[in-house]
């Protein structure tokens, strides 16, 4: 009989998706809903919300001192709890903030201003430790369900957050913004708090060995991550892919309607099928992905190559839809959303596959930077990018399908890079999780 742990049962697995959920609560809050007052109820400019929310980009760059911090660290619990508590403050600080700009304008934006930090700083230390557990206490053949879990349930922090606190933010003012966000805030780190309870110790781990040294400098530890070819190319596939997945965000709902007429409903609903593709491409790698029901189809290595070209494909054809008798616009989206779901699910497994081999908080803290710098830069420069393109070749149609056409090349990059990526299957447990020993 084998004696190889078992790891999280899928019960412990759903509850730390609940973090998940409820991280998700108040990170739609800050980047939509105050995003739409600032511009909409307050008529400011869409710049300010933009470069709050960029603060809350640039905070990502810490991920790996967190991650760090966690490892270091004798239990990821505090970290979790900790982070979703300063997530937490943050949203009932930026909240207040954008209330203040309707008849402060400085202080609203310099209290906003520190509402986004806490929020980065927040969902960088509780997102990066709690993936870190995950890689550190799932067991191998469950880690892309896992994986998918996690990113599903964040969805539904989205979703219900949105519905939800949108009945209670009506009739607006001021003050109710301020009393909703608080309110999920503190619904949210409830749930986060009482999710989390007891799954560390739900699982015997390893007796940890005696130090041999000193605690080692997060430098030292940082450099020793990046000497890991297989850490530094997943780090560069990171950056690649993310910044080719979300260079068409802010583009492809415009483009839509500017080139085929449709109705801001009709667009909508067009987005909408798509994300409904990016979760079911996410549920079937995670089905078929790991083998959890039986034979496995294809490596996580394949399922992110051939999500990459897919997506490619599927961009090519987009750029070429306006020129098209019968252009299928639906079945063009809702391909792209399962693409790009099969290769993002494929990744986030193989990030907790690859953070097996040791210091999995400034492993996953270091993927989690370049994720989060790749977004700050691909929204943007997408939405600059197709303005220059359409200034310069004369029309909407040109200009939206040179911004696809460079999207699909940077997934072929990215493809490049995933073949080349050795994301083999390691031992369950193979170093302690917490706080290696210091040889």
């Amino acid at each position: 009989m084998s004696t190889t742990p078992v790891g999280l049962s899928w019960a412990s697995i759903f509850r730390l998706g609940l973090v998940q959920t409820a991280l998700g609560a108040i990170i739609i809050m800050t980047t939509t809903t105050l995003n739409r007052v600032m511009v909409v109820e307050l008529a400011l400019p869409a710049t300010l919300p933009g470069l709050l929310v960029g603060i809350h980009h640039g905070v990502q760059m810490l991920r790996p001192r967190l991650g760090y911090g966690s490892d270091m660290g004798r239990r990821r619990t505090p970290w979790i709890v900790g982070g979703m508590i300063v997530l937490g403050t943050g949203g009932a600080v930026a909240a207040l903030g954008v209330a203040l700009m309707g008849s402060v304008l400085a202080l609203g934006i310099a209290v906003a201003a520190l509402g986004f930090f806490l929020v980065g700083l927040g969902s960088g230390a509780a997102g990066t430790s709690l993936l870190a557990l995950l890689a550190s206490m799932v067991a191998p053949q469950r880690r892309a369900p896992a994986a998918t879990i996690l990113w599903v349930m964040m969805i539904a922090g989205f979703a219900v957050t949105a519905t939800t606190a949108g009945r209670f933010l009506d009739p607006f003012s001021p003050e109710r913004l301020v009393a909703v966000s608080a309110v999920v805030s503190l619904i949210a780190v409830s749930i986060a708090a009482l999710a989390v309870r007891g799954v560390e110790s739900s699982v015997p781990m390893p007796p940890l060995p005696a130090p041999a040294g000193p605690k080692p400098s997060f430098r030292a530890v940082l450099g020793e991550v990046w000497a890991d070819p297989t850490a530094r190319r997943f780090t560069i596939f990171v950056f690649v892919s993310m910044l080719a997945y979300n260079l068409s965000d802010l583009i492809i709902e415009p483009f839509a309607g500017q080139v085929f007429g449709l109705t801001i409903g009709q667009s909508t609903t067009l987005a909408g099928l798509q994300n409904a593709g990016t979760l079911a491409g996410m549920i079937l790698m995670a089905v078929f992905g790991s083998g959890v029901l039986g034979a496995r189809l294809a490596s996580l290595r394949g399922w992110m190559v051939c999500g990459c070209i897919g997506s490619s494909a599927m961009l090519i054809m987009l750029a070429g839809t306006p020129q098209m008798a019968t252009p299928p616009l639906t079945l063009v989206y809702v391909a792209f959303g399962f693409a790009t779901g099969a290769f993002a699910a494929a990744a986030i497994a193989s990030m907790m596959q690859l953070a097996g081999a040791g210091r999995a908080g400034t492993r996953m803290g270091l993927w989690g930077a370049a994720q989060a710098i790749a977004f700050a830069i691909g929204g943007f420069s997408g939405a600059v990018l197709a303005d220059i393109a359409r200034a310069a070749l004369g029309g909407a149609a040109a200009g939206y399908g040179a911004v696809f056409l460079l999207q699909a090349g940077l997934f072929l990059l990215a493809a490049v890079l995933a073949a080349r990526l050795a994301v083999a299957p390691r031992p369950f447990f193979p170093v302690p999780p917490m706080k290696e020993a210091v040889s």
